[in-house]
């Protein structure tokens, strides 16, 4: 194959597939990408077996043809280059050379047979919404998701489709974190799938990176997402998500209004002294005024005090400090609701402007 294109053109698509791709493989073709020229330009696609990102960009392409090259020592010979370098690639069945001025690199190359795709998904149900709007519901809850866990379909992301919403949920065992987005969708029943964690995190960098709409589709055992030049796809976890509304407290009827970013920078300060092990805090409510108190075994002690909306009065309930501090930077807004039930219940938190993010939090006994 043989190709030229502009430094700048080649290098984003690069980044994004090579993000994909792990640095230790267990087959050497896993550490290369696949390029495929034609007469509409070149593809490239990477892929670690459980997520696959194709990236497409169009190029003058005087030889077509299909191999694949390694994909890091690619990417980072494209980023030294200067900017506004004309690059001349030329790829055979082993060796690919890259012209760039007065610079020439030549890379090794495998076989395109050696490497796996992905086959096409089939499609069950399929969605169209905003970059944006899906990116917002996975940066609100993919904080949430567990890691390495032994229940396995913790260790991932529920996306959940409704007649006329999308909805994100994770949870860890310990705290829970739930999204909507509205869209124009209607299904006769729930669809749910769980999308694993390393998929959620190249999705959610992904949709950083490139705006627009997206069309979502959900097969038996792959979601894949169209977003311009760049088809992204990941396999699925073969599991059952919890019956997370049961988690949801219902009964949280004291509650607590507080300023979100006061109460942010309050929890960071007294997290600096809490029991660095279980990180631990005490939210103590009084009318108008929620008090923070950490301990640790060292004896040492921090205290503060915040003005709060609030008639709550003499209730105490502990948390880990790090799950609270997580749900508020995933919230946007001036003020926050904390809905509080007893000493041993979950508390809920979410924004005063809508209730389409809810975040669930376990107390914690201290």
């Amino acid at each position: 194959m043989k190709f030229s294109i502009q430094r700048e053109a080649l290098l984003r698509p690069l980044s994004q597939v090579t993000g994909v791709v792990e640095r230790r493989q267990t087959l050497p073709v896993l550490a290369n990408l696949l390029v495929k020229s034609d007469e509409g330009g070149v593809s490239f696609t990477g892929t670690d077996l459980e997520v696959e990102l194709v990236a497409r960009i169009g190029a003058e392409v005087s030889d077509g043809g299909e191999v694949t090259v390694p994909a890091r020592k690619l990417y980072e010979i494209c980023k030294a280059l200067p900017d506004g370098t004309q690059l001349d690639i030329e790829i055979g069945s082993e060796r690919g050379t890259i012209n760039a001025g007065r610079s020439r690199f030549v890379l090794a190359a495998l076989p395109a047979t050696d490497f796996p795709v992905i086959e096409d998904v089939d499609v069950g149900d399929a969605v169209e919404l905003a970059a944006d709007d899906l990116v917002r519901i996975l940066d609100r809850t993919a904080f949430a998701m567990a890691n390495q866990d032994v229940r396995y379909y913790l260790n991932g992301l529920l996306v959940e489709l409704r007649s006329g919403l999308v909805r994100s949920v994770a949870t860890d065992g310990h705290r829970l974190a739930i999204a909507d987005v509205e869209v124009e969708l209607d299904l006769p029943e729930v669809r749910q799938i769980i999308v694993p964690r390393k998929g959620v995190l190249e999705l959610q960098r992904l949709l950083g990176e490139v705006g627009g709409d997206l069309r979502l589709e959900l097969g038996r055992s792959h979601i894949r997402a169209h977003l311009g030049d760049s088809i992204f796809t990941s396999k699925l976890i073969d599991g059952r998500f919890p019956d997370y509304e049961a988690v949801v407290p219902v009964g949280a009827d004291k509650s607590v209004v507080a300023d979100r970013l006061a109460l942010r920078e309050a929890l960071q300060r007294a997290a600096i002294l809490s029991n660095e092990k279980y990180r631990g805090i005490k939210l103590e409510v009084e009318p108008g005024r929620l008090r923070i108190v950490a301990h640790n075994p060292e004896q040492e002690e921090a205290v503060e005090e915040l003005e709060v909306d609030t008639d709550v009065d003499g209730l105490a309930v502990g948390f880990n400090v790090n799950y609270l501090l997580d749900a508020l930077n995933a919230l946007d807004g001036d003020s926050v609701r904390i809905g509080l039930k007893d000493a041993n219940s979950s508390c809920l938190v979410r924004t005063m402007d809508s209730d389409n993010t809810r975040h669930v939090v376990m107390p914690l006994r201290l």
